[in-house]
């Protein structure tokens, strides 16, 4: 435990000082004795303690006063500008001989990330209630939360990019963002793996828009923009972009060599207008954005295609124990469900003289496969108080786009009273995503 550091221009005695006494890899905290407890403010959270490396760059960040550092191997001491005050005990505090680098004690709770706001949080909570995962949530102010259904599961609230860094740092064991939230952020950090790659929501693309018109009216390829004399060591390509990985990486890989970098949050498209860019690399859905502010893609300038996905720590899926099953249950609900989308059971009976001889008549129709055949039943009825066989019935799973033909394609075979409803969910024997996420792990 450990006082928490705070910036502060009061300078007053009824301020607790502090002595920082650095033995390395060991952090001495020893209060002077000017002490006032009414001027304590508590932290209500307890903290770990600060690394060598925490502790020097919030001191170069203070402007006011000073602490004496002590350095164990030469005992010399020198006067640093800055003031740290006790804000979290109100009792005499030293830390002696702490490991300074040791974690957070062993959690026991999986933790999933999902988007805090925005379209990608709305859709991603959609799916999972899709899937019978609802996300209970006590307040809506709250940051963590729960699925039922899933139990040892907290559900924790974040910003998508720091998802993936939660996802990095161990912090984190499951995550749903978008593709190109992994690529920026994880930069290709090996511990990250892809569970599901195609949630099907926040679909989009990380592209390079230049402007309709002036020097770029005639170009419209990237190989055209990288062939043009403008750009030089002097007056480099100026591209304005929140991709500060992704961007200098696709533009060394495609031999654009004289490009300089602004990083900007939003309003991208304002930046060439302004002056202050050539182009931009954004992410576009629709592209009408662009358009409307006179900006165009050029072919060969798409970084990346987008859309949400389910990440998680290779780390965590070996190591933390029953990662891997919630992950599998998590993954197999998804699938179901997907595969569901768009799917329809339509049922018909139809008058024949075996199950074969209507297997054949169905069959020959291109639109009532099914997804590995049709199901094929004895309708019973009774006739002239005897038990008779005359239908059969059918059920296959059809695509909505071919919905109405294959209600025809039923009719023309001899098919009567159809019925049509839409699928929830289809389980398969064994999910292929499953499959190739434990090839993955070497499992």
């Amino acid at each position: 435990i450990y006082p928490a550091l705070h910036h502060s221009s009061d300078t007053s005695p009824s301020r607790r000082r502090l002595l920082f006494t650095f033995h390395a890899p060991t952090l001495s905290l020893s209060p002077q004795p000017t002490y006032n407890p009414s001027s304590v403010e508590r932290e209500s959270r307890v903290r770990s303690p600060p690394t060598m490396s925490v502790v020097q760059s919030f001191f170069q960040q203070c402007p006011s006063a000073s602490v004496n550092t002590l350095s164990s191997s030469s005992h010399s001491s020198r006067s640093v500008k800055f003031s740290v005050y006790c804000c979290s005990l109100a009792s005499p505090l030293t830390l002696v001989n702490g490991n300074t680098d040791k974690k957070e004690s062993e959690r026991n709770e999986i933790r999933l990330g999902l988007p805090s706001k925005g379209r990608m949080a709305t859709d991603t909570l959609d799916l999972l209630k899709d899937c019978q995962l609802s996300v209970r949530q006590v307040n809506p102010r709250q940051y963590v939360a729960e699925i039922p259904q899933l139990s040892n599961l907290e559900v924790w609230f974040q910003r998508p990019k720091d998802i993936v860094r939660k996802l990095v740092s161990g912090d984190l064991d499951l995550g749903i963002v978008g593709l190109d939230t992994v690529s920026e952020f994880g930069q290709g950090n090996e511990d990250l793996i892809l569970v599901h790659d195609a949630l099907e929501f926040g679909d989009c693309r990380l592209s390079l828009a230049i402007p309709k018109y002036g020097i770029f009216e005639n170009i419209n390829s990237l190989k055209e923009l990288t062939q043009m004399p403008q750009w030089t060591a002097e007056k480099p390509l100026r591209v304005a972009t929140g991709f500060t990985y992704l961007a200098p990486k696709f533009m060394r890989e495609n031999g654009l060599k004289h490009v300089t970098f602004s990083t900007a949050d939003g309003a991208l498209e304002a930046a060439p207008a302004m002056g202050i860019a050539d182009a931009i690399v954004d992410l576009v859905s629709s592209g009408t954005t662009l358009r409307e502010n006179n900006l165009k893609e050029i072919e060969g300038g798409v970084i990346l295609e987008s859309e949400a996905v389910l990440v998680a720590s290779r780390k965590s899926l070996i190591q933390r124990k029953g990662v891997l099953d919630i992950t599998h249950e998590i993954l197999e609900r998804l699938e179901a469900r997907l595969r569901a989308v768009g799917q329809f059971t339509v049922t018909a009976n139809m008058r024949g003289s075996s199950a074969e001889e209507v297997a054949e008549r169905v069959l020959s129709q291109t639109s009532l496969s099914g997804l590995q055949g049709p199901t094929i039943s004895p309708v019973f009825c009774k006739r002239d108080g005897r038990v008779a066989a005359d239908y059969y019935a059918i059920v296959i799973c059809v695509p909505k786009n071919a919905l109405y033909k294959s209600v025809q394609q039923l009719r023309a075979i001899g098919g009567s009273g159809v019925l049509i409803s839409p699928l929830t969910y289809i389980f398969d024997e064994e999910t292929p995503r499953w499959r190739e996420l434990l090839s993955k792990l070497g499992l």
